[in-house]
């Protein structure tokens, strides 16, 4: 009985290290963790990181079992962008970045080359920096960053405005001559209104002050009003949309939330597609691709937002093919 036991014994000590070394051996299994910065709080960008997340957990990649997120918000402190980009960078398990905004993206993109950062709701990346310029839309970067541009595609919300005043063949606008985002903007409508053979009379401000004035000026001269990307007008709308009720001159915009201020129609992106687009991005990265060689795009989805209140205040009959179009009726 004594002899078996040490025997038994003698077993143990001989199998308890294996047992231990193989334990110490088992590789431990790595989440990966995704660097959210976002710009500020602002609903289009609260979509945006929502509709990212939503494309990883689809994925497989579930929050807190498969991937961790390490969510920070500049709250539109351009400072804070940058001190978020850093902590990024001195984070040694930050597999991957989510920009979201032009200056979150150009913070992490300026110190950060060997992680991947894929981008989203960014106007115009390579005027920002984030894309070579030999790589246009559509085409691979071959750098670590990748993602989705919310440029307003200008030249399909004028063909689609046209189809609520078909017969209008004057179109006047509002923009600052001094801003190069808002100009290149302004080119595309150009090109735009000679493809549907309609003039465009473009009025020219610098202060906010100088849009009801400038809205004043295009009453008698053009059938219908467009504004397109112009930080100063889209601020200052309000003027805008009070002239265009008063004269009865049909009222367009770029972004969406010209709608709920007053503009008929706006054909515009949908943030939570846009932040979906990136996602699917990501999880390429997360599955072995490299950032560099997965192209970069617009959105994916546009959205038609009615006002019929407005278009009634502006003296417009929505044709009705346009009304069941509509994703959204005001």
């Amino acid at each position: 009985m004594l002899k078996n036991l040490r025997s038994i014994s003698i077993l143990l000590l001989v199998v308890s290290p294996t047992l231990s070394f193989a334990q110490e051996k088992t590789p431990k299994k790595i989440i990966p963790k995704i660097g959210v910065t976002q710009t500020a709080s602002y609903p289009d960008f609260d979509a945006d990181a929502r509709g990212f997340e939503k494309a990883l957990a689809e994925s497989g990649f579930k929050e807190g079992t498969h991937v961790i997120y390490d969510r920070q918000n500049a709250q539109g402190d351009v400072n804070r962008t940058q001190t978020i980009a850093e902590k990024f960078m001195n984070s040694s398990d930050v597999g991957l970045i989510h920009s979201i905004g032009t200056p979150s993206s150009r913070a992490v993109m300026k110190i950060i080359k060997d992680v991947p950062i894929v981008f989203s709701s960014v106007t115009d990346p390579v005027y920002a920096g984030l894309i070579p310029k030999t790589s246009p839309l559509g085409t691979k970067t071959g750098t670590n960053v990748t993602g989705v541009s919310d440029r307003w595609p200008v030249a399909l919300q004028f063909n689609m405005y046209a189809k609520f005043i078909p017969k209008a063949k004057k179109w006047g606008t509002i923009y600052n001559a001094g801003d190069p985002r808002s100009l290149l903007y302004i080119q595309e409508m150009r090109q735009a209104a000679r493809r549907l053979k309609v003039e465009l009379i473009e009025v020219n401000i610098s202060q906010s002050h100088e849009t009801l004035p400038a809205a004043q000026f295009l009453v008698g001269k053009v059938q219908t009003i467009y504004i397109t990307y112009d930080h100063i007008t889209l601020s200052s709308f309000e003027p805008i949309v009070k002239v265009c009720n008063e004269k009865k001159i049909p009222l367009f915009g770029g972004d969406l939330k010209c709608v709920t201020m007053g503009a008929i129609a706006a054909y515009g992106w949908d943030y939570f597609q846009i932040g979906l687009s990136a996602g699917k991005k990501a999880v390429r990265i997360l599955n072995g691709e490299k950032p560099g060689d997965i192209p970069w795009n617009s959105g994916e989805k546009l959205v038609l937002l009615i006002n019929e209140k407005a278009a009634r205040a502006q003296g417009v009959i929505v044709p009705p093919e346009l009304l069941k179009r509509a994703d959204r009726l005001i």
